[in-house]
């Protein structure tokens, strides 16, 4: 039982599954936007409604986990890992009291975002989530990531700076 249970449609599916079938209708949904509006706008439209779905799941999601910013972020990212560990490879750089940092060097999310010619879409709907589950951090978690594998890039740069405990 993790803290996303609620949240997902059937938590026995597998991360991968979910996102096939969110694709079978996002896909069709953004072309024919695209060819009634034009690529430029029609993505605009889509990556704007899917940033601020994310942004209010993690928050609900955030919401729901009792304790500080930094416990929040730490449920929700092993949330995350749990459903996603098995479509990934990670190779851990650095885990501390001041920082976590880990690439993951194979993304079966990002192979078949590829295949469908829609990075783009799959970074929406994948990468762009760790910005918003690094939101219920607060002031306590600070993310970067400098690249992704579904942008092109070797590896995904997981880099997680923690505030001082008081």
């Amino acid at each position: 039982m993790t803290v996303l249970d609620d949240y997902l449609v059937d938590p026995k599916l597998s991360l991968l599954g979910k996102v096939r079938i969110q694709a079978q209708v996002l896909v069709p949904v953004l072309r024919a936007l695209r060819a009634e509006l034009g690529k430029e706008k029609a993505d605009a439209i889509v990556k704007q409604a899917l940033r601020d779905w994310s942004k209010e799941l993690f928050a609900a999601v955030g919401d729901s986990v009792d304790g500080s910013p930094r416990r929040k972020w730490a449920a929700l990212h092993t949330a995350m890992g749990e459903i996603s560990e098995r479509e990934v490879t990670v190779e851990m750089r650095r885990q501390d009291k001041e920082a976590l940092e880990f690439d993951i060097t194979s993304c079966r999310f990002a192979e078949f975002f590829r295949e469908l010619d829609e990075p783009d879409l799959g970074a929406l709907l994948l990468c762009s989530t760790d910005i918003d589950i690094a939101a219920a951090g607060g002031d306590e978690v600070s993310f970067t990531r400098e690249q992704t594998i579904m942008q092109g890039a070797p590896s995904c740069t997981f880099r997680y700076k923690f505030a001082p405990r008081r």
